[in-house]
């Protein structure tokens, strides 16, 4: 049998053919595969050719993450101390970080564009707003950040002067604003107004939008589900939808307690 296939013609048998082959088909697949790797890596930097981070200090970061941007995160738990999740959106990279333990310098600022979530409608809550707007200004001036935006969760009654000094427009750092309630500042170029949106935080679900949602006609001029304090602004409120029957028109779900 072994002379049979010392020659055939003028063709030389080679033992190590077979293996030779073997490793070249191999040799081959490697190549593809790194290439294939780089070509991912490659479209993968492209893809993610802009990082943001944004950081939830407020239930509104909330609202933002999951309905806005439909994101998850995890852990599930919502009373969880540390609570993360990351998405992309076309070539745009987003993080997002939410909890009690997070807090200014104990964290990896990994964007060079943050959103800042804060709650501004009391003074308690301004005060440690500006705790982060400092950290905010601190990693500017450090060049770890380059662009700032604020999502606040506004005052009911307006009184958001405290935050005009850090606006870009003001002489400040902070790059665009999306403000809830109502602000006499709105301009659609660099403050925006928010809508208020859901309290996941209070079980309220995820709410997700359909076209008969979007486009059937409202059944109600306007709705109010809430607990009515005494001596607040909603008592003045309930008295102004009653007022000639309005409460007819809207859906009202009122209680005391």
């Amino acid at each position: 049998g072994f002379t049979d296939h010392v020659a055939l013609g003028n063709e030389e048998w080679n033992p190590w053919e077979a293996d030779e082959k073997n490793e070249l088909a191999a040799s081959e697949q490697r190549y593809e595969a790194n290439l294939k790797m780089l070509q991912y890596a490659r479209s993968h930097l492209e893809q993610t050719s802009l990082r943001v981070q944004i950081w939830g200090k407020a239930a509104s970061g909330l609202y933002l993450w999951q309905h806005i941007f439909g994101g998850h995160l995890e852990p599930a738990d919502e009373t969880a101390q540390w609570r993360e999740g990351s998405q992309k959106a076309g070539k745009t990279y987003f993080s997002f970080l939410t909890g009690p333990s997070v807090v200014p310098g104990y964290f990896s600022v990994e964007a060079e564009h943050v959103v800042l979530v804060l709650n501004g409608r009391e003074p308690a809550k301004v005060a440690y707003a500006t705790q982060w707007l400092h950290y905010a200004r601190t990693l500017m001036e450090t060049r770890k950040i380059q662009r700032v935006a604020v999502v606040l969760l506004g005052s009911e009654r307006c009184n958001n002067a405290w935050i005009q000094p850090y606006l870009k427009r003001n002489g400040g750092f902070v790059n665009l604003l999306f403000i809830t309630y109502d602000y006499a500042f709105v301009n659609e170029e660099d403050i925006f107004q928010w809508p208020l949106g859901v309290a996941t935080y209070r079980s309220f679900p995820v709410v997700e939008p359909s076209w008969s949602m979007l486009h059937d006609p409202r059944s109600y001029l306007c709705n109010f589900l809430g607990t009515v304090y005494k001596n607040s602004s909603r008592e003045t409120l309930m008295e102004i939808l009653k007022h000639d029957g309005l409460d007819k028109l809207c859906w009202i779900a009122a209680r005391e307690q």
